[in-house]
């Protein structure tokens, strides 16, 4: 997704590529996906798919591992095993998926063209983030922060966020790279608490270059009333949600 980082970053993460690869007994194989600034570095490696994060000086993100308590129906790559090690000055943590055999929808987060989804796409990602909402708000998982929210909204809308935000769970970075068009929702890195409908927003936000697909998410995925553990309020103020039309998942 992101382009290879500087020649010694490569260097070193590819050493760690091959170092959990053997751990696995395993080789990886096939066209590399780098993360950000080469934090990441994942391939095929047999019938599955590993991918090496690494820290300097930090703390690893445990969201891939806890996220294997949401249910089922949220469409993801089976997690089957985990290896940590440390070097002097870095932590690496090597994480062994299952293979997901239909490609991403996109190779950048935001689209520059319509991407064709299928009827089944849009149906079974509604249903996913209706289950994936119905989960209670982790503690101690946060998605999105709730003051930077109360910063940036009038920072860049005009508009106050309300005095009581609806929060749910959320992937917190579901954008067209991190969606396959299985679907299965890919990198689990960032979930948590976030506003009702931040995920459904974020896809919104990424698609505003194609005005076809974002029209087809607002109809899809637009204001409805909130999920049924509460009336819904999103985080922007605004009329209330109309009556009767289903569950809400996205911000206005």
């Amino acid at each position: 997704m992101f382009e290879a980082p500087a020649p010694a970053t490569v260097d070193r993460m590819l050493a760690a590529q091959r170092h959990a690869a053997d751990t696995f007994g395993l080789r990886a194989t096939g066209r590399r996906v780098w993360g950000y600034q080469g934090r990441t570095v994942s391939a095929a490696a047999g019938p599955h798919w590993l991918r090496v994060v690494c820290t300097e000086g930090g703390t690893l993100w445990d969201g891939p591992s806890a996220s294997r308590v949401l249910p089922a129906s949220v469409p993801r790559p089976g997690l089957f095993r985990i290896r940590d090690w440390t070097t002097d000055a870095y932590a690496y943590r090597a994480e062994l998926y299952a293979f997901a055999p239909d490609p991403i929808v996109s190779p950048r987060p935001v689209l520059d063209e319509d991407p064709g989804l299928p009827e089944t796409w849009w149906k079974e990602m509604t249903a996913a983030l209706d289950v994936l909402a119905d989960v209670p708000p982790p503690t101690g998982r946060e998605a999105v922060r709730e003051e930077y929210l109360r910063r940036v909204i009038p920072q860049f809308t005009g508009h106050q966020a309300d005095a009581a935000i609806t929060w749910s769970t959320a992937h917190g970075d579901l954008h067209y790279g991190n969606v396959t068009r299985g679907p299965h929702i890919l990198d689990w890195e960032g979930w948590g608490r976030a506003p009702y409908g931040y995920d459904a927003a974020t896809l919104y936000v990424y698609a505003l270059l194609v005005p076809a697909t974002a029209a087809r998410i607002r109809a899809e995925l637009g204001p409805r009333p909130g999920p049924a553990r509460g009336p819904h309020r999103t985080a922007y103020r605004g009329r209330p949600d109309p009556p009767g039309s289903g569950p809400h998942r996205l911000l206005r």
